[in-house]
């Protein structure tokens, strides 16, 4: 058998494979244990396993804390926000790229979107912290254009969630407006000139042309995108938020990560991480079947 092994022709693809395999159960199959955390009034010097249980103790804890729905309340708002903006803007975007016919200049908008993506929020946040201060150009321009005295944003529970929508919107907007180009393209040129002769303007060629053609792919990205509702971006809320804003700026990332690590709760942040997981993995296989139903999108 062993002979046989090594006379297939996929052997050394199989080899490739268990560095990868490795690496998979050392960094994401062992830690998994660690999730008994939830269930355990955790002592240190005891160990994870040596702790006494405390069953459903913490999700009771949890469940009372007033903090627990404020914190998913932010979340879905936030996670909303974000996935609406990144699904209509892009496609509009990619639409006006797609008629465009100087090339340079095309190509400079599609730059100048796209570089952000490459930014990390510990960056942009520095950035935005200039921009939003009360000596920054925004409330610079806002009082020498109407005489509007200097605004806190970032530390408004008004303006603070939609600052984070629209900058993330910002940073990755470029990369979603590529896809939407990419499909764009694809479109039959044939389909754009029997359009032309049947009379129809841009605006037609654009609703009975381009967005039908690529109606699969944002049904396709709309649906997988569902499956981030939970996760509003700990990067960028935790590099701009602050004390003052907790009530519209913390999220369940946050949250777990004060509580549970600062704040040394780990049974608590374990508790929370778990529900979320789990309700991660209902919503994935959720969008995964919907994204079959809707765009024939699978992966196995």
């Amino acid at each position: 058998m062993i002979t046989k092994l090594f006379k297939n022709d996929q052997f050394h693809y199989h080899v490739m494979l268990i560095p990868v395999f490795i690496v998979f159960i050392l960094f994401n199959v062992l830690p998994i244990y660690g999730v008994v955390l939830a269930f355990k009034h955790f002592v240190p010097t005891k160990g994870v396993l040596g702790s006494p249980w405390a069953g459903l103790e913490h999700y009771h804890f949890l469940v009372q804390n007033p903090e627990i729905w404020r914190v998913l309340r932010n979340t879905l708002l936030i996670s909303v926000g974000k996935l609406v903006t990144l699904l209509v803007l892009p496609i509009i975007l990619a639409l006006m790229l797609n008629e465009l016919r100087t090339k340079w200049f095309k190509r400079t908008v599609q730059t100048i979107t796209y570089l952000p993506h490459f930014l990390s929020w510990v960056i942009l946040a520095g950035i935005f912290r200039d921009i939003f201060s009360t000596h920054g150009i925004i409330n610079y321009m806002m009082e020498s254009i109407f005489h509007i005295k200097p605004i806190m944003y970032l530390g408004s529970n008004i303006w603070f969630r939609p600052i984070i929508i629209l900058s993330n919107m910002w940073k990755e907007m470029g990369f979603s407006t590529i896809i939407y180009l990419a499909a764009l393209t694809s479109i039959s040129p044939t389909l754009y000139e029997a359009a032309e002769i049947d009379g129809a303007g841009r605006i037609q060629k654009i609703w009975h042309v381009s967005i039908p053609g690529i109606a699969v792919i944002i049904a396709l990205l709309a649906t997988l995108s569902l499956n981030g509702i939970l996760y509003a971006g700990f990067d960028q809320i935790y590099n701009l938020y602050n004390v003052i804003v907790y009530d519209t700026a913390d999220v369940i990332e946050t949250w777990v990560f004060r509580n549970g690590l600062v704040g040394a709760q780990y049974e608590i942040g374990t508790a929370v991480s778990l529900v979320n997981s789990l309700m991660g993995l209902i919503l994935i296989a959720l969008t995964y079947t919907l994204a079959y139903r809707f765009a024939n999108y699978r992966i196995f």
